[in-house]
Formats: C-alpha cells, structure tokens, sequence
C-alpha cells in the first residue's frame, strides 16, 4: 500500500495553520479536529509542522504564554515529508529515524495529505490480516485453486 491510497481510505483532509497565528489558536484548532499537528502554511507553501509534543516542549515546558507566542517560535522545520509513490515500510522507516509522528505527504510541491504514525500501524495490521485470513482460508480448504485441485487428480487417476 502507498501513502495516495492510505490518504484516499482516510481523506486527505488538510488542517493548517499561518506562521504568525498564536500558539493558542493552534491548540485550539487541534482540539477541534481532534488532529495532534497541524501544519504551518504560507499560502499554498508548507514551512513548518506545529504538534501537541512541540507545544509541550517549547511553550509549556519553558512557561512560556501560548496567546503570546507565534506557532513560528515552535514549528519544527523543515518538514519531513514523503511522496505519493513511497510504500508504507518506508514511511515506518522515515518516521522512526527522524522520530516524528507526522508525515505530510508531497506531490511535487503540493500537499495533498498527512498520514500519522497511527494511519501506519492501522496499514501495516490490516495487511497482516489478510495474510493471516488467507493462511487460515488455505488451511480450512477454502481457496478456489485447492478444491479445484483434487478434482484434477482424480480425473487424471481414473482409468
């Protein structure tokens, strides 16, 4: 499975915010969509991504003021990103070694998604599901290839 297929089973909807809004707006707007980043836009341009865990860090953690203080100061950038075409082992791999939980996904120099480490894991177990109803479909007798099979035998044994 790629990312433009994950994005097509979720939605592609994209949740942003403009650099120069206040880190509380940012709280806020996660809150209502129930989404833990956001990312910072300058018009159609991504420049930053801006999560619950930067917001802990950076403004909690340093008592600073979440009205006074610019999602700017705390965005990480640049972003880590991954395109359409990536497979999902390779979105694990990109999200382990850069330790993000967030990964936009970048057509040229559009977004067209964002995928969390959830949306992942939720592939990855799907994909081992079928793998395991399959073995258990083989093992029961269920696949349409095995029972065609005996009745080749038979008919190339009879006399």
């Amino acid at each position: 499975m790629r990312p433009k297929h994950l994005l097509e089973n979720k939605g592609s909807a994209i949740h942003a915010i403009a650099p120069d809004a206040s880190v509380l707006d940012a709280i806020k707007l996660m809150a209502e969509k129930h989404v833990g980043a956001l990312l910072v836009m300058r018009g159609a341009t991504l420049v930053g991504i801006v999560s619950e865990r930067d917001y802990a860090r950076k403004v909690v953690l340093m008592g600073r003021s979440s009205r006074d203080t610019a999602v700017l100061d705390i965005m990480s950038a640049p972003v880590i990103t991954v395109n359409p075409q990536a497979t999902v082992p390779e979105c694990m791999q990109t999200v382990t070694e850069h330790r993000v939980r967030h990964l936009p996904v970048v057509d040229g120099e559009r977004v067209i998604g964002v995928l969390s480490i959830g949306d992942l894991v939720k592939s990855v177990i799907d994909e081992q599901q079928q793998h395991i109803d399959q073995l258990q479909r083989y093992i029961a007798g269920e696949a349409w290839w095995w029972r065609a099979r005996p009745q080749c035998l038979d008919s190339a044994n009879s006399p």
